[in-house]
């Protein structure tokens, strides 16, 4: 296809130069025919009509010749019809005889018109004809390579695009959507790369959406079941292998046993479906914050009711002002849930609890404590999946986790109110970069705590361990 649209180009030129030199020959022949008959119009005696036509050319071959003066026939290449119409037409006239072309020059002498011939040859024709051609040639093939070239790099490019467009498509097809394309290459796959990558942020949003309504959902009905469980616990007792029973009591004591089953198995599945959830979110999502004092308002907006209902005294502190964390709210919300609801879980009704947010030493403190028997073994509350009263031992593990997601983490202390402290280390993303061990704040909270206290009050019975 190259070569075909460089003939097309070349061979129209290459005849029109062929044609240009033709005239220009031609052009000449009439500048030395002009020679003649402008002598012819002055006299024409023989001697001066001959010193006219060895002017006119070197070369006696193509010297000009006169036809019809004084009844001479000279030895010209023009036949008597070529002659008879240039004299009848009286205007120049081209012949093409062989070897060359002969221009027949018309003269008027009075009652005589005489014919001044002049033979152009061939080679003064077609003179460089050759080398223009091989120019041309030459030409043809420079374009012919230049074309492949760039056919070839544009080539190149689409299928570079349209390759990198087939992995981007498997990969998406495989779940991942956070894969992307450079758009490249002609402008119609330049804009399906970028319509591409439209697509698979879109679906990416779409998913990330789908999986935070997920966890929202399942970190809403966890409030909800909380409540559930604290009324369930209130029912009578669900033992029925001490004493005798009625069939009727028997078949309640069953249910109620039941029910608690039930809320408990509710809980760890939901538990492990926010752990899930937000663990491939917080993964595609990257690095998130909140506010903590905002997050903290909220939930406590929940559990104030709750405390109201149980007659629990609390107090919330340090939670006026922004405080950032970087972890995701969701994060943050379900580990306050996890340690709040344990104060609910196993203290009794009444038993009091607070809630304090502190900066200091790069780090943002979240403390609860209460007032209730206390934790016997801290190492063993924190260890993942332990739990000393059958339950499902994720607790302290959710928000140990979200600590160290935050690079801090969680410790338990003596509480000023008398029974545990839980505390929650994050790193504060506004604090200048300091070297500070985490432990040491938490035992200085724990002493600052201690030395509010009037006296020495000593720690009543233990709180079961929750994980």
């Amino acid at each position: 296809m190259c070569a075909l649209v460089a003939l097309a180009f070349l061979v129209p030129l290459g005849i029109s130069l062929g044609e240009q030199t033709r005239q220009e020959a031609l052009a000449d022949a009439a500048r030395r025919g002009a020679l003649v008959t402008g002598a012819l119009a002055v006299s024409t005696e023989p001697a001066a009509v001959r010193r006219a036509v060895e002017a006119s050319g070197a070369d006696p071959a193509t010297r000009p010749v006169v036809h019809g003066l004084d009844g001479a026939a000279p030895a010209g290449r023009a036949d008597a019809a070529a002659l008879a119409r240039a004299t009848a037409d009286r205007r120049s006239v081209i012949v093409d005889v062989p070897g060359g072309a002969l221009r027949l020059d018309p003269v008027v002498l009075g009652d005589t018109v005489v014919v001044v011939e002049v033979f152009v040859p061939d080679s003064a024709l077609d003179e460089g004809s050759g080398g223009r051609w091989l120019l041309l040639a030459a030409v043809a093939v420079a374009l012919v390579g230049a074309a492949v070239l760039v056919v070839d790099r544009v080539a190149a490019r689409a299928v570079d695009s349209t390759r990198g467009l087939v992995k981007a498509a498997l990969a998406v097809g495989d779940g991942d959507l956070g894969v992307h394309v450079e758009p490249s290459g002609p402008r119609e796959l330049a804009e399906a790369g970028y319509a591409f990558n439209r697509m698979a942020d879109r679906m990416a949003a779409a998913r990330t959406d789908e999986r935070e309504l997920v966890a929202d959902l399942s970190h809403r009905l966890r409030t909800p079941l909380t409540v559930l469980r604290l009324d369930a616990e209130g029912l009578d007792s669900d033992d029925t292998s001490v004493g005798s029973f009625t069939e009727a009591e028997l078949d309640r004591r069953r249910t109620i046993r039941r029910i608690r089953q039930a809320i408990v198995t509710l809980e760890g599945e939901i538990d492990v479906l926010i752990k899930t959830t937000r663990k491939t979110v917080a993964h595609e999502a990257g690095p998130a914050m909140c506010d903590v004092s905002e997050v903290v308002r909220d939930r406590m907006v929940f559990w104030s009711a709750l405390a109201g209902d149980q007659n629990r005294p609390h107090r919330v502190s340090g939670a006026q002002l922004r405080i950032p964390a970087p972890v995701p709210r969701a994060e943050l919300a379900a580990a306050l849930d996890a340690v709040i609801g344990n104060v609910f879980r196993y203290t009794p009704q009444g038993t009091a609890f607070e809630l304090a947010v502190s900066r200091r030493d790069g780090y943002v403190a979240i403390r609860i404590d209460d007032a209730g028997p206390g934790i016997a073994n801290p190492d063993r509350a924190l260890r993942r999946g332990t739990s000393d009263q059958g339950s499902t031992g994720l607790g302290l593990d959710i928000a140990k986790r979200v600590a160290l997601q935050a690079n801090g983490s969680v410790s338990i202390d003596r509480a000023r109110l008398g029974g545990a402290s839980v505390v929650m280390l994050l790193a504060d993303p506004e604090a200048t970069p300091r070297q500070v061990s985490r432990f040491g704040l938490v035992g200085r909270m724990a002493r600052e705590a201690r030395e509010q206290k009037s006296g020495g009050r000593r720690w009543p019975r233990q709180r079961p361990t929750d994980g």
